[in-house]
């Protein structure tokens, strides 16, 4: 279920206050130090379940290997050019995919699943730059990292957007939701 979005890419992502998602290694260990006495999911459930699938690159799912436990219940399209198979126990969690992003989109669409999460900093840059995201839930967090991974690389992409809506979530986060203007 699109949850009524339509046909449209998706960001949600968690940054530091300098714009990174991760260190310069990957690690998201600052992520976990997020003060949660409530346990909350800052809605991260909710936007899930609005969502059709989920596309990510090696290095997310790789990340997303060392959880606990598998987080999703979408199917799952691992982009890479060097996988060449998933690790045990995952081939009914999630597919390898590689090619053009568009005739990917196109496919997946064909296929019923409308509403695609775009997960993972070079996937995001490289959809970015084929103008192929639609909207970004952005969670800034009071870290400065200094350094790392940063959500939006240099690009030769200008693109223009509506601010739809900021909360403050425990005092803590910012979270911003934006929508691309045609």
């Amino acid at each position: 279920d699109s949850g009524g979005r339509g046909m449209s890419n998706i960001v949600y992502i968690a940054t530091s206050l300098d714009g990174y998602i991760a260190r310069k290694d990957g690690s998201i260990d600052w992520l976990r130090e997020i003060p949660n006495p409530h346990n909350s999911d800052f809605g991260f459930n909710e936007f899930m379940e609005g969502v059709d699938a989920i596309i990510m690159g090696r290095n997310t799912f790789e990340t997303v290997l060392s959880f606990n436990e598998w987080p999703y219940s979408k199917p799952v399209f691992v982009l890479s050019r060097s996988m060449k198979s998933l690790p045990s126990g995952y081939a009914c969690k999630a597919e390898i995919v590689q090619g053009d992003l568009k005739l990917l989109i196109e496919s997946l669409n064909r296929n019923g699943l409308k509403t695609l999460y775009i997960d993972g900093g070079k996937t995001i840059q490289s959809f970015l730059e084929l103008h192929l995201i639609d909207e970004f839930f952005i969670t800034r967090l009071p870290v400065l990292l200094g350094s790392g991974i940063s959500l939006f690389a240099e690009s030769p992409v200008e693109l223009k957007l509506e601010h739809i809506k900021t909360e403050v979530i425990n005092n803590y986060l910012v979270k911003s939701h934006y929508r691309r203007n045609c």
